[in-house]
């Protein structure tokens, strides 16, 4: 059984009419066929919604068995969670039952037709299609040939998909709290890049060969361009995919470069401008009028432990004690 009800902050609506739960889901996601299955249990819908970014989660319960048939997405994917209960998925040509084990993962350009059991409550994260298609792009350099299709079944018992899962509860828990990272565009911006670049290397795709073929590294006065944009903007959101846009390379090639030359990610590396800059600022701040967390948050760090390690690890004391050593 489900522990809590997600979301619980941001109803969309719960009921048990029919014609009002197809027209709600419908303009959060896409005009869609639904039908009670047959099961016994009686439909008791609830919807919560929230849009962080670019990215949409949600927490949808049918309480009843039904069926949902939107046909073609067209213009987003998702990736449906059950956290209890089983589904029946079908996506084009693939399918898949669907458990809290292995989550769905429909291509916009495939037909969608799905059956959900009594009892299933589903976590649904939502991309726009261009979005996940320019991450693409920036990856590997050109444009798309063809539509990006995944492999519909997404195994989250995988070290990979257990921490695209973690970040994924991470905004689900700040959308729960009015003052969350939703106010803090620096470390959304770092979330909604992560979990997109995650999905594309972590699960099979119709470009996944071309994804794992070999990239020419980066030159050394591109690395070192890029370096000077990360110094430059380390105060806006930024991917790999900006940096390697800003000098005109692609973002595996970018990466390559770093490792190459540099020994780090250009992400790595923005990441230790952001702590320089969290270090001079906690230095010259107020205890009476700052606080770590906020500064963290501000410089793209959403992760209060994870920080508080790098920093300690960097400059060798907590960021509290050099906020109180001013």
């Amino acid at each position: 059984m489900v522990d809590r009800v997600l979301l619980g902050n941001r109803a969309v609506f719960a009921s048990d009419d029919l014609d009002e739960v197809r027209d709600q889901v419908g303009r959060v996601f896409c005009p869609h066929r639904l039908d009670l299955s047959g099961d016994p249990a009686p439909l008791a819908a609830r919807f919560n919604s929230a849009q962080l970014g670019s990215v949409r989660v949600s927490y949808l319960d049918y309480a009843a068995g039904v069926r949902i048939e939107p046909g073609e997405l067209e213009s987003f994917y998702l990736v449906q969670v059950p956290l209890a209960g089983r589904s029946l998925i079908r996506c084009g040509g693939q399918e898949i039952v669907s458990t809290p084990e292995l989550a769905s993962l429909p291509s916009p350009t495939e037909y969608l037709d799905m059956r959900w059991g009594a009892g299933c409550p589903q976590l649904i994260v939502k991309f726009d299609r261009p979005v996940v298609e320019h991450a693409l792009e920036q990856m590997r350099g050109e444009r798309l040939g063809r539509p990006l299709v995944f492999d519909l079944g997404l195994d989250m018992t995988t070290g990979p998909a257990r921490a695209w899962r973690a970040m994924v509860d991470l905004i689900v828990r700040e959308a729960e709290h009015e003052d969350g990272l939703a106010a803090q565009p620096l470390a959304m911006a770092h979330l909604e890049n992560a979990l997109v670049t995650s999905l594309l290397t972590m699960q099979p795709s119709n470009y996944s060969a071309r994804l794992r073929a070999p990239a020419p590294p980066a030159l050394p006065k591109v690395v070192r361009r890029a370096v000077e944009f990360i110094e430059q903007h380390a105060d806006q959101p930024l991917s790999t995919d900006d940096i390697a846009r800003a000098v005109a390379v692609s973002s595996r090639s970018l990466q390559e470069g770093f490792r190459r030359h540099l020994g780090l990610t250009p992400m790595a590396r923005l990441r230790d401008v952001r702590l320089a800059r969290v270090h001079e600022e906690l230095s010259r701040g107020d205890p009476a009028r700052c606080t770590v967390t906020t500064v963290a948050a501000r410089w793209g760090f959403p992760h209060q432990g994870r920080f508080a390690a790098a920093y300690r690890a960097r400059y060798g004391q907590a960021p509290s004690v050099t906020l109180r050593g001013r």
